[in-house]
């Protein structure tokens, strides 16, 4: 299923090939997020034109609308949205915790959730189970792993993940490492459940199972964990979990946990996306990214550039934008920069009309799928150094 290619004898990056049920995906590779089963504002036709080889679909949000039975009369995800390349949907665990914790940002600075001020007892954990209320309509649902193993199936994915707890940052090393334990005893299930699944009863027989690491901060845990669960007979393995409070913690949690995982199977890093994440991730041997960025900049305004002194982001709103012919990004291959000027841009957003926040979420999405197209480039040239040199305007260090 995973075949490395290439390695960086400067870091820990390499370049590989995952191959899925429905096509091959080069790596390290950034993908599209499709939460509700479309990348916001944009097409399938779009994103296959500018080069993305695999999205990832939201369980939870598919789960409570559709439906993963209703997705799986209609043959599969990929048959009802279109899209014909490799599809990975996470578990649905990470939005069931976010209704206690909030988004990443909410639960690192205690803050409360929007959903949990608006029906009380949102979530409640237990041994067996994690039952919530939809954030649609205050409905009561029950997903155990197996559940969760179920609904992805039914969804059809190429790639489906594990059910996992998601304990917050300020949990603590007691709470996490029960939390851990949890999470193992889960995987195990769902593990049994995939194993056991009919595929001539899916819409995707062919689909592979990825297990998640976690561990908070911990090295200690972190370490137990990539070794459990990379033990288990997983197709490929994600870390996921609290990754600390700012992006230096990040990556130290990166550096902590790849080690202790298997070289041979797939890493991807839940959810981290941003520019500066990216070459720090591939730098430290992750081969797989997704984030909701690209399309959630574009929605507000924002445009990614190549300039590390701007953190890689230009708000088109700008008055000196409104005069200014060039594209968002000089040598852009996307519809975008090939079609309309920076002025041009600044007008739709400040008319309001919908056609701005599509240009600015493709440029972003392609921008980023062409990032990572020169990563394996350079990977495979034995310049991976230079470019990160290039764009961070710092030498790789690790």
């Amino acid at each position: 299923m995973f075949t490395i290619t290439h390695r960086d004898p400067a870091s820990q990056a390499r370049c590989g090939v995952l191959t899925t049920a429905h096509g091959q995906v080069a790596t390290p590779v950034f993908m599209p997020v499709g939460t509700r089963g479309t990348v916001k504002a944009l097409t399938p036709h779009e994103l296959h034109d500018h080069g993305a080889s695999i999205i990832l679909g939201n369980t939870y949000h598919l789960y409570l609308q559709p439906g993963h039975e209703l997705l799986a009369r209609r043959g599969g995800l990929h048959r009802f949205m279109g899209w014909d390349g490799p599809i990975l949907t996470d578990s649905g665990g990470f939005q069931v915790f976010s209704l206690i914790y909030g988004g990443i940002a909410d639960e690192v600075k205690g803050r409360r959730p929007q959903h949990a001020q608006r029906l009380p007892d949102m979530v409640k954990v237990t041994e067996d189970a994690v039952i919530f209320k939809s954030y649609l309509d205050g409905s009561r649902h029950v997903f155990t792993p197996e559940r969760s193993i179920q609904v992805q199936h039914g969804i059809g994915g190429d790639i489906i993940l594990a059910f996992d707890e998601l304990p917050p940052f300020r949990a603590g090393y007691d709470y996490t490492r029960e939390s851990l334990a949890r999470t193992h005893r889960w995987a195990e299930r769902c593990l049994t459940t995939h194993r056991e699944r009919d595929p001539g009863a899916l819409p995707n027989p062919d689909q592979r199972l990825f297990g998640i690491v976690h561990g908070g901060v911990f090295p200690d845990l972190r370490q137990a964990s990539a070794e459990h669960i990379g033990a288990m007979g997983f197709d490929g393995l994600c870390i996921g979990g609290s990754l600390g409070a700012d992006k230096s913690q990040i990556y130290e949690v990166v550096a902590m946990t790849v080690p202790h995982m298997p070289d041979g199977l797939a890493r991807h890093l839940l959810g981290i996306g941003d520019v500066d994440d990216l070459f720090e991730g591939v730098a430290r041997g992750i081969d797989m990214f997704d984030c909701v960025s690209p399309t959630r900049l574009g929605r507000h305004g924002t445009a990614l550039i190549r300039d590390p002194s701007r953190r890689w982001k230009l708000n088109v709103l700008n008055a000196p934008l409104r005069e200014d012919d060039a594209p968002l990004q000089e040598g852009c291959r996307c519809y975008a920069c090939q079609h309309f000027s920076r002025a041009y841009i600044h007008y739709l957003y400040r008319a309001k009309e919908i056609l701005g926040l599509r240009l600015v979420s493709l440029h972003n999405v392609a921008f980023l799928l062409d990032l990572m197209a020169e990563v394996r480039a350079a990977i495979a040239a034995g310049r991976f150094p230079e470019l990160y040199a290039a764009w961070m305007g710092k030498a790789l260090t690790l």
